[in-house]
């Protein structure tokens, strides 16, 4: 049984992307899949979320075409890696206007927050659109973010959904 109503047939774009991303598992699972986290175990460690809810959102967003899932291989069993769609890397906007906002809104309580990095310039970007200093629309190219887990080095957002060999994966 369903917890909600869809709204994927609705006429408001709003509540059809809420249908998508409505979710703040969704969301979250977004954040960190343009971050390079993109195997189930390292999403799972990083959201400390239950093996049946992670599932269900990967599935949601693999069905919505957010994601894709690309079958690998270690160990035993054969696994997926998620990786951004077109469709995923156009959800870049969302993430930043709530991190903008949630910059506005809400405290971060260890008082470092995300920040967006127009890579263009270099500078950090009050908006999740355009670099208001250099103009530049901030794309998954254009952007790197610093992350209050990412220690001295950005992330660079343009990565994030790429293949990486097994000796990188952490």
């Amino acid at each position: 049984m369903p917890l909600r109503t869809s709204w994927s047939a609705d006429n408001c774009p709003i509540a059809r992307a809420a249908d998508v991303l409505g979710d703040p598992w969704s969301l979250l699972v977004l954040r960190e899949v343009f971050m390079g986290n993109n195997r189930f175990d390292g999403i799972k460690k990083e959201l400390r979320v239950a093996d049946n809810v992670l599932s269900d959102r990967l599935r949601r967003l693999v069905g919505a075409g957010l994601l894709i899932a690309e079958p690998y291989s270690e160990g035993k069993r054969p696994r997926n890696e998620y990786l951004l769609t077109a469709a995923g890397t156009d959800a870049l906007p969302v993430l930043h206007a709530l991190t903008v906002w949630a910059q506005k809104h809400t405290g971060s309580p260890s008082g470092k927050s995300l920040r967006i990095i127009c890579t263009t310039c270099g500078t950090e970007s009050a908006s999740g659109a355009w670099c208001q200093t250099c103009g530049a629309e901030l794309t998954a190219a254009t952007t790197a973010w610093d992350h209050p887990k990412s220690g001295e080095n950005l992330i660079e957002l343009a990565k994030a959904g790429t293949r990486q060999s097994p000796a990188t994966d952490a």
